[in-house]
């Protein structure tokens, strides 16, 4: 169920509007007949909407199939669902650039990024590790858990990363805040289907298109 879930809701996961439960689908759903319309999942239509996705978050649908929120913090949720997308998106793009760009003292040159990975000295990853556990005990005031991460009121995802001001406007901040987490979801589901296609076919995402014989796929 947990799996027809996930496939239904793919789609109207990155949409805003509400999705209407169809009448077969309530009657064909035991227990949920006599639940109002409001209480369901926007997302997922079949499935009741969880207490703590009350749509007050930007991009908020009612998803949660594997019921997440019952467990663990909304808002250390939501923080870790925005850095996974800000690291998705560059990653999407880098994944891309990579077959294309090369630094000109590189001394070894990899455009398939699953392959150049295990090029980089183990040192070098270590390095990257340090880096980023740095970043994110003082970008957090060394608070990590969910209970101490947002003590000083801080809204998810909120670094204070803004040399643009393009948040200083409230409706477009919110416009762009939408935009952030609907691309930021896309982008770790182009990615993931990026790196996979990587290991299958052993070509970056522009080789394996280019090379693709149309004719015989369809």
């Amino acid at each position: 169920a947990t799996l027809v879930a996930a496939c239904v809701a793919t789609a109207s996961a990155f949409s805003a509007s509400p999705v209407l439960l169809k009448a077969g689908t309530r009657s064909a759903t035991s227990g949920l007949s006599g639940m109002k319309m409001q209480d369901m999942s926007a997302s997922v239509p079949f499935l009741p909407r969880p207490a703590a996705l009350d749509g007050s978050m930007v991009g908020d649908v009612g998803f949660d199939p594997l019921g997440f929120t019952t467990k663990y913090d909304i808002k250390w949720l939501r923080e870790s669902e925005l850095k996974h997308g800000r690291v998705c998106m560059l990653a999407s793009l880098g994944c891309i650039v990579q077959e294309i760009v090369h630094l000109p003292f590189e001394a070894t040159s990899n455009p398939v990024a699953s392959e150049a990975f295990f090029q980089v000295p183990a040192g070098g990853l270590w390095q990257i590790f340090a880096g980023i556990g740095i970043v994110e005990h003082f970008s957090n005031n060394f608070k990590m858990s969910g209970s101490t991460m947002f003590s000083e009121g801080r809204a998810p995802g909120n670094l204070g990363f803004d040399p643009l001001n393009f948040g200083k406007n409230p409706s477009a901040r919110a416009r762009y805040e939408l935009a952030e987490i609907k691309n930021g979801r896309l982008a770790m589901l182009g990615f993931g289907g990026m790196i996979h296609g990587c290991f299958i076919t052993g070509k970056g995402p522009i080789g394996a298109l280019t090379s693709m014989d149309w004719h015989q796929s369809f």
